[in-house]
């Protein structure tokens, strides 16, 4: 049997002999168990060496925080300098507003600057202030643009500098180019109108 005993039809010598040899078996297997009940699970890899779980997992977390650290700054990367100024502006403006009280006084600064800079339809000062405006980017320096007569085309519409006296001095590639495009375009029209005129 799988006990160890005989099976069938024994004699009471034999059972008793047997019974005692299976205490006799699990007095000396008594110390293996209470050292099996406190010791630790070993964990092994395929090659049989053992896992330092503690380890692994500390390795684990520190992956994916450089992982965590590494995606933030693509995401950060991912969006423009003048993007990302605008959103912290949009914060600190929420925040400005959110610690204002719900109610709205006359003497409120914010409020009152803000109705000012609204323009209205017929109000009478509003020409004068576009006028001082436009005259206060004027002011400012611009680049200077060339304004004489239609400049040749460029692949790139690429407008010349203002200095620029107005004479031509290519090779002609880009006239050949945009006249083979041209030519090119009007070969493949005529092939289409040719191969839909009996329909």
């Amino acid at each position: 049997m799988l006990s160890g005993v005989k099976a069938g039809l024994v004699s009471a010598d034999v059972l008793r002999r047997e019974q005692q040899e299976l205490r006799r078996h699990e007095r000396n297997n008594k110390h293996l168990e209470e050292e099996s009940r406190h010791s630790e699970t070993v964990f092994r890899d395929k090659s049989g060496r053992k896992r330092d779980l503690a380890q692994e997992r500390l390795e684990q977390r520190q992956k994916a925080e450089a992982k965590s650290e590494r995606d933030e700054q693509y995401a950060k990367w991912g969006k423009g300098l003048a993007q990302g100024r605008q959103q912290q502006q949009n914060v600190e403006d929420a925040i400005k507003e959110m610690q204002k009280p719900l109610a709205r006084y006359i003497d409120d600064q914010d409020l009152d600057r803000m109705l000012r800079e609204q323009e209205r339809e017929g109000d009478p000062m509003a020409d004068f202030i576009k006028k001082r405006k436009a005259k206060e980017n004027k002011e400012k320096k611009e680049k200077p643009r060339y304004n004489g007569p239609a400049p040749p085309l460029n692949r790139f519409n690429i407008w010349p500098g203002h200095r620029w006296d107005g004479v031509d001095r290519s090779n002609g590639f880009e006239q050949q180019r945009f006249a083979r495009i041209a030519n090119k375009k009007a070969v493949q029209e005529l092939a289409y109108k040719w191969s839909v005129e009996d329909m």
